[in-house]
């Protein structure tokens, strides 16, 4: 693990030594929820095959609309939401092949 080189204060940097640097998941071929909302519609079908910038689903937070598109072309392996659910942040919407 690598840290990053800042400025501090010596209250700080005590306190600092004492967090711990967490992992980030690997979550390069999921589309999760990124706010609490509402799945509005999902436009994507398994199996199917999208390219960058296809709409893949909407979401619906504080009466507004969030559309999720395509990163990069690929084929949806799993749709884990359906509209009309409501998911926390960092829920799993679809994976990716």
């Amino acid at each position: 693990m690598t840290r990053r080189e800042q400025a501090a204060s010596e209250r700080e940097a005590a306190a600092a030594r004492w967090m711990k640097e967490v992992d980030k998941a690997d979550t390069g071929k999921k589309v999760l929820c990124p706010m609490p909302g509402l799945i509005v519609s999902i436009a994507v079908a398994e199996g199917q095959e999208v390219k960058a910038g296809e709409t893949l689903a909407v979401v619906e937070a504080m009466k507004m609309q969030n559309v999720l598109r395509a990163e990069r072309d690929g084929q949806i392996k799993k749709i884990h939401a359906a509209a009309g659910a409501t998911l926390a942040v960092d829920a799993v919407i679809m994976e990716f092949s």
